[in-house]
């Protein structure tokens, strides 16, 4: 069994009176977590999948009375793929305010409507986490870390879904159906997508950017749609877990570059998929940006999980002098150089000097773990 480095901090959170809610892309494991957690406990569990009809009609708008019947003596209830039960936060905020010594437990696969639907009416009266793909720590956990050192060029190839982990051997078709079938279901069911090829071309451009920054403009005139679409489609897609947006730094100097964006996916299988490009390291000219996405994935999932809260950003002035990754904790700026084939840094000293107290450390193969492991 894979232990989730989440897990620990849910259970700590059992019983003090507040909703836990789990949201992340889907085929993520949040129902696997979930089981591992209440198949644990003591107390019964009431579990109820939004994905069933009959379910969805038993919550939708129900009375405190019907809920405390649905819920008998059950001590844990759980509500999976919440966010396909209409008015389901105001369903669940009724039930927590209305039954006293219950946990309830929600997972979701979409902030799209979980954002509203669940977050606003549940405001003060939960804990969230988000679950993403396996990670470099959470599977080092489980085999050993030399072993997750070997594996790095499979990951940095076809990814961490726990389904593809599991099942090498049949990594490319998981996903392909990953990619097809799931990766833009939430958006086609929840967001109302007018063009979906539209959505197809946006992911694939951005796909073929990778670690490149972005301009809209021009992925407007790409996929063959205006920037206001793109714009909105690319926040959508934030929003259901495929991709994540890493803004410029911009504020001390005259010629940095104000309104950047590079775009990252949450997991490089996806990304891989989506061009269909499994090939190895060796037969590529993309290694660069498949480690950049990888580091930054990883990073983000090592600070979330860890509560560490910092801005991120990347850095580029006019000159073109750059630097991939830039973290700003309590003040303090510290840059990442990401470096695949080679351990030379160039160090740009004219953001030493913008930003005094700043430091910047180059990423490579050797020193890798420090950057993504707790």
């Amino acid at each position: 069994m894979i232990n989730r480095i989440i897990s620990q901090k849910i259970l700590g959170n059992f019983f003090k009176g507040k909703v836990i809610l789990i949201i992340g892309p889907r085929q993520t494991g949040k129902t696997t977590l979930l089981h591992q957690i209440t198949d644990n406990q003591k107390e019964n569990t009431l579990w109820l999948n939004g994905d069933e009809s009959d379910i969805r009609e038993i919550l939708a708008r129900p009375t405190s009375t019907a809920l405390k019947g649905i819920i008998g003596n059950k001590k844990i209830v759980v509500i999976d793929e919440a966010q396909r039960i209409d008015e389901i936060g105001l369903t669940i905020k009724l039930m927590a305010d209305s039954i006293q010594g219950i946990q309830i437990l929600v997972t979701g696969s979409s902030a799209l409507e979980l954002s509203g639907n669940i977050k606003e009416p549940l405001t003060g009266r939960k804990y969230e986490y988000h679950l993403y793909p396996l990670s470099f720590e959470e599977l080092r956990g489980y085999t050993s870390d030399i072993e997750e050192n070997r594996m790095l060029e499979q990951r940095m190839i076809f990814g961490y879904y726990p389904d593809v982990v599991n099942n090498p051997s049949e990594a490319k078709e998981i996903l392909r159906l990953l990619s097809e079938s799931y990766l833009y279901k939430d958006l086609y069911m929840l967001a109302q997508i007018k063009k979906p090829v539209v959505l197809e071309k946006l992911v694939v451009a951005l796909a073929l950017q990778l670690g490149n920054e972005v301009n809209y403009n021009e992925l407007s005139r790409t996929v063959g749609s205006d920037k206001e679409t793109i714009e909105r489609y690319i926040d959508l897609l934030e929003k259901a877990f495929v991709i994540f947006r890493l803004p410029s730094l911009s504020r001390n100097m005259r010629n940095e570059i104000k309104k950047g964006r590079k775009i990252y996916f949450y997991d490089n299988g996806i990304r891989n998929a989506v061009i269909k490009n499994f090939n190895p390291l060796a037969l590529r000219q993309d290694t660069g940006a498949l480690w950049e996405n990888f580091l930054v994935a990883e990073r983000k999932k090592r600070n979330e999980y860890s509560g560490i809260w910092s801005n991120h950003y990347f850095w580029r002035n006019t000159s073109q002098q750059e630097i991939d990754y830039i973290e700003e904790m309590d003040g303090k700026m510290s840059g990442f150089e990401f470096k695949w084939g080679q351990n030379k840094l160039k160090t740009p000293r004219v953001f030493l000097e913008a930003y005094p107290g700043s430091d910047i450390r180059i990423i490579t193969r050797e020193n890798y773990r420090d950057f993504i492991c707790l």
